[in-house]
């Protein structure tokens, strides 16, 4: 007789290969954003300063399902933009002395980041970013992490491609030389340095692709895809279970940075395990592994301490299973 554990095992290496059908996927865009406007915009409604996780991660959400045809209110992006505005703008200063704010690059980079898939236009704030890029770890290769909040604000890699990709989208004509010296030395960078775990290894791809290592790139993707998990998903490390969190990163970088076709194995996978853990409300649940810093409030996402992690997750996820809808 099987054991239960067994048992579970065993389907576990049985269910990925089922393909989730294609109106699961539109359902399961269709119930998550509405949770995702609700948490960035709570967030927006409380606080003056800008947040990654409940800002960014939601609007790569939301530029994905707006491209693929979903519904997404062109209000609520235009508020998510003007909260981001806003605080950079408050902040201009710092950024043109170099100074920059709170979480440093990460926040800079992913304040532009949501910019760049709201539509917005350049002004004098994100000028300003760009100056405080190019300033930034300017006798380096790359662009430092300064914050240890694992898995999101943990890596180098993801702030080099933040900078990376900042500068290339918000970067003037004037920026040109500049730009061009950071761009090659990261491109050296990248070639030596070695990823530690699932962030390091999306945000490598990334960053490849920013400075069109295409060689590397297609390397670094060939090794994400072999990464995957026989449950469809990727973990956050390699002895951490698969999760959605990593999954949709993982996911939304083979997608953009990294050639993968949706309607390859890894992509059918990897959206069903999305489809499969998603929860009834529309959200996905992560546990956070990060030391809390800040006082803690609600910002109408659900799971309390879990809040942040779940957003990001529920925002990577959401993205995830929109690229993969047809056009």
């Amino acid at each position: 007789m099987l054991h239960a554990a067994t048992v579970c095992s065993a389907l576990a290496l049985v269910v990925p290969h089922v393909p989730a059908p294609p109106a699961a996927v539109r359902q399961a865009v269709e119930r998550a954003l509405p949770l995702l406007a609700k948490g960035a915009s709570g967030h927006a409604d409380q606080k003056t300063c800008f947040a990654c996780h409940n800002q960014a991660y939601p609007m790569a959400a939301f530029a994905a399902a707006k491209a693929r045809g979903f519904a997404v209110s062109d209000e609520l992006i235009a508020g998510q933009a003007d909260h981001v505005r806003e605080f950079l703008d408050s902040n201009r200063d710092a950024f043109a002395e170099g100074r920059g704010t709170g979480g440093q690059v990460d926040t800079a980079g992913w304040a532009l980041f949501t910019l760049e898939r709201a539509g917005h236009k350049p002004d004098e704030a994100t000028a300003a970013v760009v100056r405080y890029l190019l300033q930034r770890d300017a006798d380096r290769g790359h662009w430092r992490n300064t914050s240890n909040r694992p898995p999101s604000e943990a890596s180098p890699f993801t702030a080099t491609f933040l900078a990376l990709r900042g500068l290339k989208a918000w970067g003037t004509p004037d920026d040109k030389d500049r730009i061009a010296k950071r761009v090659a030395a990261a491109r050296e960078w990248l070639a030596e340095a070695k990823p530690g775990d699932t962030e390091d290894r999306v945000y490598r791809l990334r960053a490849l692709a920013e400075v069109g290592a295409k060689k590397a790139a297609a390397r670094a993707a060939k090794e994400l895809v072999a990464a995957q998990r026989p449950d469809g998903g990727w973990g956050q490390a390699d002895r951490m279970p698969s999760d959605p969190y990593a999954t949709g990163t993982v996911l939304v970088a083979l997608y953009e940075a990294g050639g993968l076709a949706t309607d390859s194995a890894a992509s059918r996978r990897g959206v069903a395990f999305l489809v499969r853990t998603q929860r009834p409300d529309g959200s996905w649940h992560v546990k956070s592994r990060s030391r809390p810093f800040q006082p803690y409030y609600e910002s109408g996402f659900p799971y309390q301490t879990d809040q942040f992690i779940s957003i990001a997750a529920s925002g990577w996820a959401t993205a995830a299973l929109a690229l993969a809808c047809p056009e």
